[in-house]
């Protein structure tokens, strides 16, 4: 038998650290400390894996049976888990890694800094409110548009029926552990006491140091409001302050992007090796439809907004953005992305500092289509796998679901899953059905948020159009980095 990487695995001792690898084999039988056994068969190793990592979370491996192709039987005793080998792939990884920190670690300062200065620079309330106004309804009708979209396409492509019963046992089996984690942590959806009240920090410096985007976001609109109020010689130090951070915070991602490209590189090839190519079969139809639908969003709703409420040019919005693009690809984050996503805001489209300020850190945080569109397909797709027939009413509420959902998602990778299992509660899917779909999450992950931040800078664009805050000149020729 013809040797295929996917089909090596690595067993480990973890009292020594020895490893042995496995290649020669045609058959697994694993027994766990606690009784429980289970048989993979070659073309499985993907299965295998998942396996021993649930058992990790409660105990060990015991016993190990290979049955190798010639019929040889071997036995390995525990405690032991399986992984895995270690590829070129992971050994780069932590270039990644370090690339993604140093976003994050730029990412509250430059919201709070450009927050401030670019609510300050409104001037007065009315302008304020017009502004967010119009933020807060684009944002609100494209994240119901995408979610439309998704349920449409579910309804029409059916991924759930191509699911058989056999595939669907096998992948509840995997990743049951892993989703009931998931289901155990069930956000409330009580408007009031679930997201309004807690957007309200009660010592910002603990917000800060937890990261929480929303209540950032509600402190340095606030400040930004109150330096509109208090006299100029007093307001001005501090603005002048916020402004030069917000600069030199630019400036530092200039230099991190230097290392743009290994780092995208690094990440990419990392995230398919830890995929592997079984579970993107299996959920052919299912990934496709989410595809489908993010490739509708990105490339059809968002032009017709830029069409029709932006003077920029498609080409030219498309090629200024295609860093951020690339960057929200690989870090699955919003937030992450968002210091790019402002830089090719101001240098490639030409919106000014104020709106952008102002609409892409809030846009980061409340504004998800992708999300909200995954979780409309996810949740027809789980339905139908169950052989659940939604109503209008069923799918109406998704949609509403989705998008109040969206507006407290954190903009950090995996969250949408978290949101999901409230959508699946709302119309009564059984939540162990997110088990069907964590296999290939972090892929369409990382997909959803290219559509998330491209919807947040079609928005800029859109509501810097209407206050005439756009150099269309400098918007028409985006002297985009390449990646």
């Amino acid at each position: 038998m013809v040797k295929e990487p996917e089909e090596v695995f690595v067993i480990s001792y973890p009292d020594d650290r020895t490893q042995v690898r496995i290649e020669d084999w045609s058959s697994v039988s694993l027994q766990t400390n606690a009784g429980d056994s289970a048989i993979f068969t070659y073309g499985n190793t993907h299965s295998l894996v998942q396996k021993s990592k649930q058992i990790l979370k409660t105990g060990s491996v015991s016993l190990l049976k290979i049955v190798t192709n010639n019929g040889e039987i071997r036995e390995y005793k525990g405690p032991l888990s399986i992984s895995k080998p270690e590829t070129f792939a992971h050994s780069i990884k932590w270039l990644g890694d370090i690339f993604i920190r140093l976003l994050n670690m730029i990412a509250i300062p430059l919201v709070i800094s450009t927050l401030i200065v670019g609510v300050s620079s409104l001037g007065d309330i009315k302008k304020f409110t017009k502004v967010g106004g119009r933020t807060i309804i684009f944002y609100l009708s494209t994240t119901a548009l995408a979610i439309t979209i998704g349920l449409v396409l579910a309804n029409l492509i059916k991924p759930g029926e191509q699911l058989n019963s056999a595939v669907r046992d096998q992948l509840i089996a995997e990743y049951s552990a892993d989703a009931a984690e998931k289901v155990v942590v069930q956000p409330s959806t009580n408007f009031i006491n679930d997201f309004l009240i807690p957007l309200i920090p009660r010592n910002i410096f603990s917000a800060l140091t937890s990261g929480d985007m929303l209540q950032i976001v509600f402190f340095a609109v606030f400040v930004g409001m109150v330096l509109n109020i208090v006299s100029r010689e007093k307001g001005e130090p501090v603005i002048k302050f916020f402004d030069g951070l917000s600069d030199i915070m630019i400036v530092m991602v200039d230099l991190v992007m230097k290392i743009a490209p290994l780092a995208v590189f690094a990440l990419i090839m990392y995230t398919v090796a830890d995929l592997g190519y079984q579970i993107l079969y299996i959920l052919f139809w299912y990934a496709a439809t989410v595809l489908i639908g993010l490739l509708i969003q990105t490339f059809g709703v968002y032009s017709l907004i830029l069409k029709f409420f932006s003077k920029v040019k498609l080409l030219h919005f498309f090629k200024g953005i295609r860093e951020a693009q690339t960057i929200a690809l690989t870090t699955s984050s919003s937030a992450a992305t968002l210091p790019v996503t402002m830089q090719c805001a101001e240098e490639n489209l030409g919106i000014s500092k104020s709106i952008t300020g102002f609409v892409l850190p809030l846009g980061a945080t409340v504004n998800m289509d992708g999300t909200a569109l995954y979780q409309g397909v996810a949740a027809v797709f789980i339905a139908q796998v169950f052989g659940m027939d939604l109503t209008i009413t069923q799918q109406l509420s998704i949609v509403l679901m989705a998008t109040l959902a969206s507006i407290g998602t954190a903009p950090v990778p995996g969250v949408g899953i978290l949101m999901l299992v409230v959508i699946l509660k709302s119309v009564h899917i059984p939540e162990i059905g997110i088990a069907l779909i964590l296999g290939i999450d972090r892929l369409l992950d990382m997909c959803r948020t290219v559509t998330n931040v491209t919807g947040d800078l079609t928005v800029a664009c859109a509501v810097a159009t209407y206050q005439n805050e756009i150099n269309v000149t400098e918007s028409e020729n985006p002297n985009s980095k390449e990646v």
